[in-house]
């Protein structure tokens, strides 16, 4: 269960930024720790240097969210004006500065690349590229890839994400404290399905044209485990076609339906993109970042768009045509997924 919003500002917020300090003041000992505790990995493999590198760098620029968000609650007359759209547009400007540094982080230490196919655009399609709201619908895979969807959407398409995420985020206090200023949502673990869906309605209908609607239709990373629970639960409701084409599925959670669709149907106007990507499906916890972490770190991604007016309308229609492009997407997957991490200098 979360906290109370107060006792997450109070507490949560200043302890962040009094670990960063003490982290930094203690950071020969953290150095030494890194050091030793890479011994037990091949020679290749002491990664603890960069992930004690990493995480220094990720406190950092989060105690340096948390004071510059103090400083934009303060001039917006202490909190009251701070849903105006100039302030709206100072955070998600906060956000792009945060993500980026993360990113370059990310390329220097871990030697991250990411190759994104894209749809090629003709002049006239490019011109309006930037008038429409779009729907993003993505495969679930870890922290990590969600992660580079959101920065992509910010600094490479201009976009302004709003997402609906898991309440337990809030943890993270400059995550807790940005995101609960702009159009996102969190949700706790246990709501129904039609919070979710009405959170859903709500962030899609408020739509303008530079906004972007991230849903994970799968609901939560792909194991075996919540693959056959999910087939299970198709069966159950009588659903033999769609349980049939989870079946076929081997790298995807079957989409949940109903979020996607009441998105296309609050915001009609938006266009869809459906994104792929393949490269940290792995590294979901920590344990898996310190034994797989590879020493290049390699994203692909493929982006499909939609524009509206090639968007189903129909219920049955919709439901048929999400299943296919989950098809498509683990398909790519198939043929794109590195057969091992690479684990060599």
């Amino acid at each position: 269960m979360v906290p109370p919003r107060i006792i997450r500002r109070l507490i949560f917020a200043p302890l962040v930024i009094a670990l960063t300090l003490a982290v930094i003041v203690t950071l020969p000992i953290w150095l030494l720790v890194a050091f030793l505790a890479s011994l037990r990995l091949p020679p290749p493999q002491r990664r603890g240097m960069r992930l004690l590198a990493f995480a220094v760098i990720w406190l950092a620029l989060e105690s340096a969210a948390l004071i510059a968000c103090l400083g934009l609650w303060i001039a917006s007359g202490f909190g009251g004006r701070i849903h105006v759209e100039a302030n709206q547009e100072r955070h998600y400007s906060l956000i792009r500065w945060f993500l980026s540094r993360v990113y370059a982080a990310a390329v220097r230490i871990f030697r991250l690349s990411v190759d994104i196919d894209e749809p090629e655009f003709t002049p006239e399609e490019a011109s309006r590229r930037l008038t429409r709201p779009v729907i993003v619908l993505s495969r679930h895979a870890g922290p990590g890839d969600s992660f580079l969807l959101v920065y992509h959407l910010l600094a490479r398409y201009h976009r302004r994400p709003r997402i609906v995420m898991k309440a337990a985020l809030q943890f993270d206090p400059s995550l807790d404290v940005v995101i609960n200023r702009l159009p996102n949502a969190f949700v706790p673990r246990k709501v129904a399905e039609s919070g979710i869906i009405t959170e859903i309605e709500r962030l899609a209908a408020g739509m303008n044209a530079v906004d972007a609607l991230v849903i994970f239709p799968e609901g939560g990373n792909f194991t075996p485990l919540r693959r056959r629970r999910a087939i299970g639960r198709l069966r159950e409701k009588g659903l033999r076609e769609e349980a049939a084409r989870a079946e076929s599925l081997d790298h995807l959670l079957p989409p949940r339906p109903n979020g996607a669709i009441a998105a296309i149907e609050s915001c009609p106007a938006a266009d869809v993109i459906f994104v792929a990507h393949t490269g940290l499906d792995d590294l979901i916890t920590i344990g898996d970042v310190w034994r797989k972490l590879p020493a290049r770190a390699r994203i692909r991604a493929k982006w499909w768009r939609f524009p509206a007016d090639q968007v189903p309308r129909t219920r049955e229609s919709q439901i048929t045509w999400l299943f296919d492009q989950w098809t498509q997407i683990d398909n790519w997957i198939t043929e794109n997924r590195p057969s091992q991490l690479t684990v060599t200098e």
